[in-house]
Order: structure tokens, then sequence, then C-alpha cells
């Protein structure tokens, strides 16, 4: 049974499994999240003119976002071409968004 531990060992290494976060790096980015939530949750009762709610608010769900591909997803461990695709992708949406956000408010 120990070689069949090993040849998974030498398979995920081959493939590039073999760098995944420790449970601690874990417990970290989900206190982060938790405190990010926390301003979000503040920013939307707080007294603050909808025109700094709003922007405050897609950006801190960009971040969120961001941190949960890179960690939970494995994004941060791929290929350099998979990660710049995610990135430009969450960079047109990010324009879309801001674009009709910006009609729907005039």
């Amino acid at each position: 049974m120990a070689a069949d531990t090993d040849t998974d060992t030498e398979h995920d290494a081959e493939h590039g499994h073999g760098n995944h976060p420790s449970p601690g790096q874990y417990v970290e980015i989900g206190v982060i999240l938790a405190v990010v939530t926390a301003v979000e949750v503040a920013l939307f009762f707080a007294d603050i003119p909808r025109q700094v709610t709003v922007p405050s608010l897609l950006a801190l769900t960009a971040v969120k976002f961001v941190l949960v591909a890179l960690w939970f997803m494995h994004l941060r461990f791929d290929a350099k071409l998979l990660r710049r695709l995610f990135y430009g992708g969450l960079a047109l949406a990010a324009v879309i968004y801001s674009v009709v956000l910006a009609i729907t408010l005039l």
C-alpha cells in the first residue's frame, strides 16, 4: 500500500498537483473573506452616498472573487495562460458591469 502512495505523490508532482495550500492557509483566507464580508455589510448599512457605496462593494466583491478563485479553485497553481484568461475575463466582466451600472444609475 505504501507503494501506491508513492505512485500517487509522483503522479501529483508530474501534473502540478503537489502545491496545495496548507490547512493554516485555508483558515487565513477564510478569516480574510469573513473580514471583507463584514466590511461589505457595514458599508451597506452605513449612511454613505450610493455613488461611493456601490463602487466600494464592487471592488470588495472582486477581491473576494479573486481570493476564492486563486486559493480554493487552485488557480494560483495553474499555468500562466489560464491565469491570464481568468484575469482577462474578470476585467471584461467588470467593464461590462460598470457600463451597465452607469447607464442604469443615470
